[in-house]
């Protein structure tokens, strides 16, 4: 099982199709940021009551093995097995599956996912605080939330530790007014935002942002969500988000947007029925899941090649005024004429001029004979070409000393690992990770004609290596909306499906030896066990099953692909008559 989960992910990185990075989220400061989805689905079986009586033997169940009691709230005598699944929220492809008997353990499922998501975000090299895990109030308390946020992955998750509100510090900042809460366009919902961005969780531990949600009660009985205190509804919100980066109402709707991962997994239950009872082991039954998830995964890979499509972006949140830049700032009660004016800029005029940085010194070849950075010819879309003619784009900018700004450019693994050069680049063939080439551009003195340099946007090419990086001042950040990258979930799949379903396909038989030499078939005694398959090992079933050497050769004709993606599966062309 651990062998087959391993083959998935290599052949999901393998194969995917969508351009780095995959998609993701921008925040108002042009990060980018992944975000992965984890939860679990609950399948039941029916059994049906049998006497116990003293005389009779002791009832046996065929899914005691697969299945346990579980907490389901339906009719007696069900059992249930549980399955925590992982995924990639914005190209809609699983990235794992974990089960277990009865209500399963989430946690020790939880830790597994997690491990998945680090070496994803490996394949991707990706820094593992840029990663969103968006979770359900299942992980909402202290325990759990500590080994997720020791491992540096991000979080957005509900909690149910409403302790919380009795901290000093969450009651003080629920004595100040709100921020302006937000409004939903359908249903006229609306609540009250107070933001907490450094709450302790342990006395020892990391701190977290809490965002409290509140709205009035419509009756006294206990609320579905939430807790009750004083005819208010009270809702907490964990996250490891920076403020600046992310308003309250972003990590709401962030959190909210959940809702779009119970749509891929309605569409997986009707597509391929991932949930359906094949098998009396939990080994078997796991396999099939795996199965249908790497199929899913195949069919997303072959869709988009049959009819690429570029990346959506979506405004996920429109810019907010510079006024509310400061999502954590309470509204002061009382004001003076000469407060409620715009306050004036604190920087200079020096400081508010764009910066300008110099070209990129390039590393030098190291004594190995490697490729050194200069060997990456910059191109005008600010990506790098290696030596092969593959491209590097830009994965990092992180400043550094002295004002100077450091640009990571990293390859694609699928491009590096059949590469002819790879040996002589990366100075080694045993490396699981693709090249990167790093650079150091320092800020140069700006004149006053020097023109403005324009905010990179997440949905046009990088800048070229030698302009100023898309990082944007703290004043200019609330202005920035926060996009959303993804591809269409159901219109690559549904269409590679319907080709399969209606296009011809010709099947001509080939003899590839003369009738002559085909041998004389013999009629073997079998034995029962033989007959009916009873303890054949994997090698008779392998020989039993092989294509012997004078069978005719198959030839398959498909009509109507395009020479593209004839040549991304790997099958030869031929012309139309």
């Amino acid at each position: 099982m651990e062998a087959l989960r391993v083959l998935v992910q290599e052949d999901l990185v393998a194969r995917s199709a969508q351009s780095f990075p995959p998609g993701g989220l921008w925040d108002r400061l042009g990060s980018h940021w992944l975000v992965v989805d984890v939860d679990g689905t609950k399948q039941a079986a029916r059994q049906r009551a049998l006497p116990c009586l003293p005389e009779l033997p002791a009832p046996h169940r065929r899914f005691d093995q697969v299945c346990a009691p579980a907490y389901l709230g339906r009719k007696r005598g069900e059992v249930a097995r549980t399955r925590t699944t992982v995924l990639q929220a914005h190209s809609h492809q699983w990235l794992g599956t974990f089960g277990g008997s009865g209500n399963g353990d989430y946690r020790g499922e939880l830790a597994r996912a997690l491990e998945t998501i680090i070496s994803y975000a490996g394949w991707l090299c990706m820094p593992l605080s840029h990663i969103l895990m968006r979770l359900d109030g299942l992980y909402g308390n202290g325990a759990v939330l500590k080994d997720l946020l020791l491992s540096g992955v991000g979080v957005v998750v509900r909690s149910k530790d409403y302790g919380l509100l009795d901290l000093p510090a969450v009651a003080a900042r629920l004595e100040q007014p709100p921020e302006k809460p937000p409004t939903h366009p359908e249903s006229g919902a609306s609540r009250a935002l107070f933001d907490c961005p450094d709450i302790a969780l342990w006395p020892t531990g990391p701190s977290v942002r809490l965002i409290v949600a509140t709205h009035p009660a419509t009756s006294t009985s206990k609320p579905p969500i939430g807790v009750l205190r004083a005819e208010t509804v009270y809702e907490l919100f964990l996250t490891t988000a920076p403020q600046a980066a992310f308003t309250c109402a972003d990590v709401l709707d962030l959190y909210l947007h959940r809702g779009s991962f119970e749509t891929v997994l309605a569409d997986e239950d009707q597509e391929q029925d991932p949930e359906r009872w094949c098998s009396r082991m939990a080994c078997g039954q796991e396999f099939w899941q795996i199965v249908n998830q790497w199929l899913w995964n195949l069919r997303l890979d072959l869709g988009e090649h049959l009819s690429p499509s570029p990346m959506r972006l979506t405004e996920f949140a429109s810019a907010q005024p510079q006024t509310s830049s400061a999502a954590s700032e309470p509204a002061q009660p009382e004001t003076s004429p000469a407060a409620s004016e715009p306050a004036q800029p604190q920087a200079s005029p020096a400081a508010s001029e764009p910066a300008l940085y110099g070209p990129p010194p390039w590393a030098r070849r190291s004594f190995t004979k490697g490729f050194a950075g200069a060997d990456f010819a910059p191109q005008p879309d600010g990506t790098l070409r290696c030596p092969a003619g593959h491209p590097l784009c830009v994965q990092e900018r992180r400043p550094e000393r002295q004002g100077s700004v450091r640009i990571v450019y990293g390859a694609r693994i699928t491009h590096c690992r059949p590469c002819p050069l790879r040996e002589q680049c990366q100075e080694a063939t045993t490396t699981l990770k693709p090249r990167q080439v790093s650079a150091v551009v320092w800020p140069v003195a700006s004149t006053a004609c020097a023109p403005a340099q324009p905010a990179a946007h997440p949905g046009e090419a990088s800048p070229p290596s030698g302009e100023l990086p898309p990082k944007r001042s703290a004043p200019q950040a609330a202005l920035q909306p926060v996009l959303w990258g993804d591809w269409p979930r159901c219109h690559l799949r549904r269409r590679w499906m319907h080709l399969l379903r209606t296009q011809t396909v010709d099947l001509t038989f080939c003899s590839s030896q003369p009738q002559d030499n085909k041998p004389v078939s013999r009629h073997d005694v079998q034995t029962r066990a033989q007959r009916a398959h009873w303890r054949l090992s994997w090698k008779q079933r392998m020989a039993r099953n092989a294509r012997p050497s004078w069978a005719p050769l198959l030839k398959i004709t498909i009509h109507g692909l395009s020479a593209s993606f004839a040549q991304y599966v790997g099958i030869g062309l031929v012309t139309a008559a």
